[in-house]
């Protein structure tokens, strides 16, 4: 078995991949009808930047921030590879299921349609479910309490995101995206 920290490694090599993979898909998109203002990115661009170098950069904290939280076992390598690696896969199915409606910021594009397949039958955001599932289990890799505290700005970036997206897709699908609002969940599925 591998070390914790010999699947940290493997980590970043998932995400380097992930990212190749995830720009060459870029290039199959819709141009943007309406798209948000470049300082509304900077407000989740910058908390998201702040926590990847909490999770990835040993230098970019303070000493207190170095405690570790979590073990480095053979169990937490594992289920810390699975999340990071399950996560990118899922936000890969979710990014094909969009299609070319993508975007890396807040966009309606041209012609652009309300997406119900794949993932989004359950989830209104499934690709920064994937991401946040591939997050928390590059954290428990890395099992700082500087990773933890990158997980939840993460988190933080991407609701800020999501919830501008929704306002979004609410005043250009109307009724069609409050009607799905009401049977998905923001992050994870909603039951009942």
């Amino acid at each position: 078995m591998m070390t914790t920290a010999e699947a940290f490694q493997l980590s970043s090599k998932i995400w380097f991949a992930w990212c190749i993979v995830w720009l060459l898909m870029a290039a199959w998109s819709k141009p943007s009808k309406r798209r948000e203002f470049p300082w509304q990115r900077l407000e989740h661009v910058i908390p998201m930047v702040i926590g990847f170098l909490l999770i990835y950069n040993h230098s970019f904290a303070w000493k207190f921030l170095t405690g570790r939280m979590v073990p480095q076992n053979d169990a937490v390598a594992a289920a810390g590879l699975l999340l990071t690696g399950g996560g990118l896969v899922f936000a890969v199915w979710a990014r094909i299921a969009l299609g070319a409606n993508w975007s890396g910021t807040v966009t309606i594009k041209t012609g652009h349609n309300l997406i119900r397949r794949g993932p989004y039958r359950w989830i209104r955001h499934p690709i920064y479910t994937g991401i946040l599932i591939s997050f928390l289990g590059t954290a428990l890799l890395q099992g700082e309490v500087r990773a933890f505290l990158g997980l939840l700005l993460v988190i933080l970036a991407l609701y800020r995101k999501a919830k501008r997206e929704e306002k979004f897709l609410s005043e250009e699908f109307g009724e069609g995206f409050a009607e799905h609002a009401k049977h998905t969940g923001m992050f994870l599925p909603r039951f009942g």
